[in-house]
């Protein structure tokens, strides 16, 4: 292996390539920055869960951008869950949370029904990214039916991309000093990219209520791709999440026979996009009326930032817009 010392350590995306396989991939290791987004907000443990596999999501795919843009990951289903919404900014600023009703989930944990798919249920997988100095936005969608956030992945690229990737996420707890416990979330994906399309050519995606005598087309997977996917496969949560075992030395466990090379890491930080001008701003924008229906018994107007919980306290005053 080559590539920087900075071996993929907690908070940073590591890429790496297998040339002898063909494919290219990213492998991300989330400590403070995990435990920070999920503690703040108090979710419960699956819950936080759920958010944590989101984040570590959202930092393998948007860490593809280079020196600037956006990369927004937002479920929305009818589950316990209702939605996330994970925002990644180049070159590394992450942030994230989650709405959902607290009775309805305490009701799902006390039944059971914990896993990705059953907190998610059904709904909707979007994928936004704005690039480039003309705000180029581009957003992909994919349903949600009950599966696990790296099964709607694969589901994305297979649809939308039609490039083979195979995706392995985990979160969990583990304890830090002071007899607490801390979160952490890690995760590893690699793409089959080829120089020859037929190469990373896939299977049509079924057909469902087709005619009775339908012929579906069957395409035989690369060799190099299913060495690689099943590699990738293998991959235990513990090995995604161990503080002693880094990224650099994962990959070395997964393709060591076959030579990896790893490239610069890039580090990313919990940082929140809010600010008092960027609050009042927003303010400013509602009509008098509806102003008047914010002022609290004290006078004073408060908002309260979703993603990092920061408050904001205004005089109405403040806020007023200018006449003409």
């Amino acid at each position: 292996m080559s590539g920087a010392d900075f071996e993929g350590a907690d908070d940073s995306v590591l890429p790496f390539s297998v040339e002898a396989l063909d494919v290219r991939g990213r492998a991300v290791r989330l400590g403070p920055l995990a435990d920070a987004v999920l503690a703040r907000h108090a979710y419960p443990a699956p819950v936080a869960r759920v958010v944590g596999e989101a984040l570590a999501l959202t930092a393998l795919l948007g860490s593809a951008l280079k020196d600037a843009g956006r990369f927004q990951l937002q479920t929305q289903s009818d589950g316990p869950l209702g939605m996330i919404v994970v925002d990644f900014e180049a070159p590394g600023s992450m942030r994230g949370y989650a709405r959902f009703d607290a009775d309805v989930v305490a009701a799902a944990i006390a039944a059971g029904a914990t896993t990705t798919g059953e907190l998610l249920g059904r709904g909707h997988l979007a994928m936004t990214v704005e690039q480039g100095v003309a705000n180029t936005r581009y957003q992909g969608i994919v349903a949600l039916q009950g599966q696990s956030l790296e099964e709607a992945a694969h589901g994305y690229f297979q649809q939308s991309e039609q490039i083979p990737t195979r995706i392995r996420l985990a979160v969990g707890e583990v304890l830090g000093g002071g007899g607490r416990h801390a979160w952490r979330a890690g995760g590893v994906m690699v793409q089959f990219l080829p120089t020859s399309p037929e190469r990373a050519r896939q299977a049509d995606i079924d057909p469902g209520d087709a005619p009775e005598g339908h012929v579906v087309h069957v395409v035989a997977e690369d060799d190099a791709w299913v060495e690689a996917r099943s590699l990738v496969e293998t991959v235990e949560d513990h090995e995604l999440l161990d503080p002693m075992v880094g990224s650099e030395r994962l990959l070395y466990r997964l393709f060591h026979e076959r030579g990896a090379r790893v490239f610069d890491a890039m580090p990313l930080r919990d940082e929140c996009r809010c600010s008092r001008e960027r609050v009042q701003t927003m303010l400013s924008r509602f009509s008098p009326e509806e102003r008047r229906d914010m002022v609290a018994d004290d006078g004073m107007i408060g908002v309260t930032c979703e993603f990092c919980s920061r408050a904001y306290i205004f005089a109405p005053a403040e806020i007023e817009q200018p006449e003409g």
